[in-house]
């Protein structure tokens, strides 16, 4: 059991499932509360209120984590002779054999697919349920092949990494609509659940970004080895360093300007400042620093922490919110 945990990031899973339900209740539900409607009925104005069943939210958290599961599964299926030079251990083919690894990776897909399917049946909307389809598939193709290719494979985690906080806006928006048209005066304009899940998305790509590259610089002597196109293999360490300083500053950069535009309240820009700017800042440092595997290693963990920190913002969104400081 202990080996199968590992096997499909437990800890990553978390995460996963933390990013959708802060969403849900530290975003959505705190924005929504201050949106107004008028009662067809009675003409009273109410407060809205989130309209996806509890049940399908926990589906949707469920079919996205066993994807993501399957998808770490199948990348250690085919990375098990650049991870024993990289790592120096693997799991799949010792204590988990390859078949059963790849058993394991066809379970977690059929059931992640088939709680998509149905999530998306309810919402109204089955043909939704092929982004999980594809989302699968997609994860096996990285796995196999794209993560092979200059860029290719750092984009597609990138992307299906900031596809988390928006799904949770993409699920609920067909039930409020549904709900509200039918029992209210007007709809209001419900883009702003995706302006805000959007921010975080952006932020999520950004870092992921960055630290998919920092991991093939620090992965480079076993991805050389089998005759990887890695961005460091293809352009150099030197210039894949540049690109991930050039993403961080970028990424900071991003932050302040949202804040200062659309946000602008003292306790985002404390929080931002020393939880997520400081720490991210750093990691330049630490690339160049001196360049070995250890200082990589830990400006790839930091890198997590901050994005952590960043998905940790809507308790902050929450508490800004219901306090009037916006």
């Amino acid at each position: 059991m202990k080996d199968f945990l590992k096997l499909i990031r437990w800890q990553n899973l978390l995460i996963v499932a933390a990013t959708m339900l802060l969403m849900r209740y530290g975003v959505l539900e705190p924005i929504l509360s201050k949106m107004l409607v008028v009662d067809q009925e009675t003409g009273r104005q109410l407060s809205m209120e989130l309209q996806m069943p509890l049940l399908e939210f926990i589906l949707l958290v469920a079919a996205t984590v066993l994807i993501t599961a399957g998808g770490y599964v199948i990348n250690d299926y085919f990375d098990i002779k650049t991870d024993l030079i990289n790592r120096g251990k693997v799991i799949v083919g010792t204590t988990i054999p390859r078949r059963e690894a790849m058993t394991i990776h066809n379970i977690l897909n059929l059931l992640g697919v088939a709680a998509g399917f149905y999530i998306s049946w309810k919402a109204g909307y089955f043909w939704l349920g092929t982004m999980f389809l594809m989302v699968s598939g997609l994860l096996y193709f990285y796995s196999a092949s794209y993560k092979r290719q200059f860029l290719i494979g750092n984009l597609i985690v990138a992307a299906l990494t900031a596809m988390v906080p928006l799904l949770v806006a993409i699920y609920e928006w067909p039930a409020m609509y549904s709900y509200y048209s039918g029992s209210t005066q007007e709809v209001p304009a419900l883009s702003v659940l995706f302006n805000w899940t959007g921010g975080f998305a952006v932020f999520a790509f950004l870092t992921t970004l960055t630290r998919e590259i920092i991991k093939d610089i620090e992965d480079y002597e076993g991805d050389s080895a089998y005759g990887r196109n890695t961005l460091p293999i293809v352009l150099g360490i030197k210039t894949s360093k540049s690109v991930a300083t050039f993403l961080v500053i970028l990424t900071a950069f991003l932050l302040f300007a949202v804040w200062y535009l659309f946000v602008n309240d003292t306790v985002t820009l404390i929080y931002m400042v020393l939880l997520i700017e400081l720490p991210l800042l750093y990691i330049p440092f630490l690339l160049w620093k001196n360049g070995n595997k250890s200082e990589l290693h830990k400006a790839s963990r930091l890198m997590k922490i901050v994005m952590i920190t960043g998905i940790l913002y809507s308790v902050v969104v929450t508490l800004i919110i219901k306090l009037n400081l916006v």
